[in-house]
């Protein structure tokens, strides 16, 4: 079974950066599509970020032009690099496969938290 490890969050000033990372245990990791997502208290889990398994990318709307999603097949780890940090986007972040796709477990994720 497929286990998720996201790293890197922790408390940043508006308009500071962070660099999320994800790995995944297991063979078939670079044949899957993978996505970043988030949750913030109160609210639904929302997609972020996705990368297919050739490296194409796409954003959701609130983050487009300030997080990069990036991946190291050779490592089992994904990325996602935050710039222009604002106080909304403070979130607990998880990765997992692809939005399209069934769900593996979800980990613990990582808590990223903005300050104004």
């Amino acid at each position: 079974q497929v286990q998720l490890v996201e790293s890197g969050g922790g408390l940043v000033q508006a308009g500071g950066s962070l660099r999320l990372s994800c790995t995944a245990s297991g063979s078939t990791f670079s044949i899957n599509a993978m996505g970043w997502y988030r949750q913030a208290p109160g609210k639904q889990r929302e997609f972020v970020a996705g990368i297919s398994k050739g490296g194409a990318t796409n954003y959701a709307d609130s983050v487009k032009g300030r997080f990069t999603m990036s991946r190291d097949n050779a490592k089992n780890t994904v990325y996602l690099q935050m710039n222009s940090l604002k106080p909304e986007d403070t979130a607990v972040y998880y990765c997992n496969r692809e939005r399209f796709y069934v769900s593996w477990p979800w980990g613990k994720g990582t808590l990223v938290t903005v300050s104004s």
